[in-house]
């Protein structure tokens, strides 16, 4: 028997309501200016902010047994729903409500679908909490599912507890979403997931409100949808050599890392997704980012030949060649794709096309200039209104990047532009607007979350700049200059997995979370509910529901940070801080890890050599929000510096690499300017100094393009050396660290260098380089320490 208990009267839950979330109400008054906060268990704390909220005096308890209705319309699927809620609830919550018998009035919680509802549109929903209970109300099948996501949330507030009553504030909820695209792309080319996995990442998307899966399932490193009339895509296309750290995931360098999706596959997961309201729309990308499928079928390609499936990363030369043939082979390909995808959308591509083969060929010449065109990207221009034609004659809506704009040259009319190029005040997205496309988001600087998020020690890998949880949740959606007719052409907002350096499941949740909880409010939520603050608030709930769902998400955004200086009498000055600026830092000193009632950090700590300092950060309702972090205080910390410390010589900001796994497991991250091993030490202590310690490792090259800008230095011996200058990289000699143990060696070597320092040293600007050809092998530096 279900059991509602009385409404407990509390005269502050909407102004608790209020301060927690974030929220704005029926005005544009924000949250934050609400009154003081009342007990977290009375909060609405929702991700993505609904469209508007209007809380009420009064919380409802739901607890174990409560019974769930369903009303109304499409009730197969709303039943589904619902049991699909009442599983999430109790795997999460831990508690177990179950369906109400048709005869039932003791019902918790009810889903109304009426197809006249006064909701806004078939995605919109309303929530009504009262002393009675909770209704979800929808025009559709779609909104009850978002209601229930909701709802859900309302179940899990701050601070909740497994297995006890959930108390919800009164009060109603409508809402709808801002745009129809909120989309994660997930490149499954350079790295293959699971299907399972990919399952997880549906439903955790959906979770956050999140609408299409950009599938990217083809690549110069893998093609990965078998397309039986071609069987040679799979056979070929899908395996390449273990290069690098892909031997660590086959097990061997002579095992080829391999990996495709079967059309069983395809059917379920494209099934999967529909049933949480996830349309799966996928990317075959052309013409270029095509190499494996020349390397399956040589005559794809231009030159006769057949190239390996690629083992580097970057842009490849290997395009399509633009002619009959390989037009009848794309459209034989996509016939294939519309069959296992039901989608409106099919996406062809069309970015980073390397044209110097197609330059390089007198029939492709000749056929640009038969066709009247002016230039290579007019050309490919060509290509692909050829292949969207193909989509649109059977009813689909061709989608693509936004290069050949950046190009100068023009798309097909209907296509769907995805605007990466975020530079420029958004340009490109203006332009593409202006010449009638429908735009989806997408700019690199902030969306694409293969970018790592801060410049902490042990954060993960991925290539530069930042994309930190803030830089993602201040994205320009709507260019500036767009007039309000043109802002209705932005059609959505769409992050970014790309995987060159992503090889496994739990780097892609690293990678995607909490990001996508900023990616999901900007594709719900209204643009005058966008509040950093109250979307930090709202963090520590939603950080709870990704642990409770085993989301292996990034905290960096609230880890601690420490910088330590000398103080009197050997001692240290520790200042600590975090990116977000948000929760509670706590530390100890006595090697325990901290815990809520640690003590908080408030000013800058003196402590003396030989203490081990531990931090993290936490919640006001003492949701640890960042793991602790440790800082070892003794002669070697202001004599050493990390690697990721360092600036890197070019003055650009680092790639961080993965290193190879040590015997103990571990796998070291590097800070490297790909091409150019080189770093700076500006203001070093010399003083007394008579020896150095390298840890350093050589990594495989794999890094494509990159090969024309990279740095080589005169080596003085066959395998290199690590050379350490004074004042700049010219400036007097230091040392000079032989690489020949290293060079032998897989995985990192320590190695060890006599200095001769003048008296007097004091601090002094350090460059520290490899020499040799990067191109031969990437040196890394871990660590650097000097000792006396």
């Amino acid at each position: 028997m279900s059991r509602i208990t009385p409404a407990k009267l509390c005269r502050s839950v909407a102004a608790a309501w209020l301060a927690a979330s974030g929220a704005t109400a029926t005005g544009a008054t924000t949250a934050a200016a609400a009154a003081p906060a009342a007990p977290a268990q009375a909060a609405w704390s929702l991700m993505p902010q609904p469209a508007r909220v209007r809380p009420a005096s009064g919380t409802l308890e739901i607890a174990d047994g409560a019974e769930v209705a369903v009303h109304g319309a499409e009730p197969a699927q709303v039943q589904s729903i619902a049991q699909r809620f009442l599983q999430l609830l109790a795997g999460t919550r831990g508690l177990h409500l179950h369906m109400a018998a048709a005869d039932s009035t003791h019902t918790a919680i009810t889903f109304e679908v009426d197809p006249h509802a006064d909701v806004a549109g078939d995605a919109g929903y309303r929530i009504a909490v009262d002393g009675h209970g909770i209704v979800i109300t929808a025009r559709t099948a779609r909104g009850a599912f978002y209601g229930s996501v909701t709802l859900w949330q309302l179940l899990t507030p701050p601070g909740w507890k497994s297995g006890a009553p959930a108390e919800v504030a009164e009060g109603t909820i409508d809402d709808h979403p801002r745009f129809a695209w909120r989309a994660l792309l997930l490149d499954s080319g350079r790295h293959y997931q699971s299907a399972s996995d990919i399952k997880k990442l549906i439903d955790w998307m959906s979770l956050n409100k999140l609408d299409v899966l950009l599938w990217h399932v083809t690549e110069d490193q893998g093609w990965r949808l078998d397309i039986p009339r071609y069987p040679e895509l799979v056979k070929v296309g899908a395996c390449r050599k273990a290069v690098g750290l892909d031997s660590e995931l086959t097990g061997s360098p002579d095992k080829p890392y391999c990996g495709y999706y079967t059309e069983a596959e395809v059917r379920d997961i494209v099934r999967y997704a529909a049933e949480r309201y996830v349309d799966v729309v996928p990317e075959i990308d052309l013409p270029g980012h095509s190499q494996a499928a020349i390397a399956a079928y040589p005559w794809l390609g231009v030159t006769g030949t057949r190239p390996p499936v690629w083992t580097e990363w970057g842009v490849s030369p290997w395009l399509l060649n633009p002619n009959e043939k390989t037009l009848r082979f794309v459209d034989d390909v996509l016939d294939e794709v519309m069959r296992l995808f039901p989608s409106r959308y099919i996406s062809i591509g069309g970015d980073e096309a390397d044209k110097q083969q197609w330059n390089a060929s007198p029939e492709v010449r000749a056929q640009m200039q038969t066709l009247g065109l002016a230039n290579m990207d007019q050309l490919q221009g060509w290509f692909t209104n050829e292949i969207a034609a193909h989509l649109i004659e059977h009813g689909r809506t061709p989608v693509g990047w936004d290069d050949e704009l950046v190009a100068g040259a023009t798309l097909p009319a209907s296509q769907v532009v995805m605007s990466w190029h975020g530079d420029n005040h958004e340009r490109v997205a203006l332009q593409a607007i202006r010449q009638g496309h429908d735009v989806v988001m997408t700019p690199q600087e902030s969306l694409y979350f293969d970018h790592y998020q801060s410049d902490l020690p042990d954060e993960w890998a991925g290539p530069p700049p930042a994309a930190t949880l803030r830089q993602a949740y201040d994205t320009i959606v709507v260019p500036n200059g767009a007039s309000a007719a043109e802002a209705k052409h932005i059609i959505g907002v769409q992050g970014g997995l790309w995987t060159e350096q992503m090889p496994t499941f739990a780097h892609d949740q690293h990678a995607v979370f909490p990001r996508l909880a900023a990616l999901s409010e900007l594709g719900w939520s209204p643009a005058g509910a966008h509040d950093w603050n109250g979307f930090l608030r709202r963090m520590p709930a939603e950080l709870a529901r990704y642990r409770a769902l085993g989301i292996d998400y990034a905290d960096s955004a609230f880890a601690p940070a420490f910088r330590v200086a000398a103080a009197a009498d050997g001692k240290f000055r520790i200042e600590l801080s975090n990116q977000a600026n948000f929760g509670t830092i706590r530390y100890t000193t006595n090697g325990s890890a901290p815990t809520d009632r640690s003590a908080p950090y408030t000013r800058p700590l003196t402590l003396p050599a030989k203490t081990s300092l531990q931090a993290a950060t936490f919640a006001p309702d003492g949701f640890e929000l960042a793991a602790p972090r440790m800082q070892a205080l003794d002669e070697t910390t202001l004599l050493g510096r990390d690697g990721s410390a360092l600036a890197t010589c070019s003055h650009q900001p680092a790639s961080r690499l993965d290193g190879s796994r040590s015997p103990g497991g571990s796998k070291p991250v590097y800070a490297v300017d790909i091409g150019n091993a080189c770093w700076l030490w500006p203001r070093a202590r010399l003083d007394g100094v008579r020896h150095v310690a390298l840890v350093v490792e050589r990594m495989a090259w794999r890094f494509g393009d990159e090969a024309k800008d990279a740095v080589a230095r005169r080596k003085s011996s066959a395998a290199g050396e690590f050379e350490i200058h004074t004042g700049s990289c010219m400036g007097p000699l230091l040392a000079s660290v032989p690489l020949q143990r290293a060079a032998q060696a897989t995985g990192q070597t320590r190695l060890e260098a006599e200095l001769a320092v003048p008296a007097g040293a004091g601090l002094r600007d350090l460059c520290v380089f490899a020499t040799g050809d990067p191109r031969d092998g990437q040196w890394a530096l871990e660590r650097m320490t000097f000792s006396k």
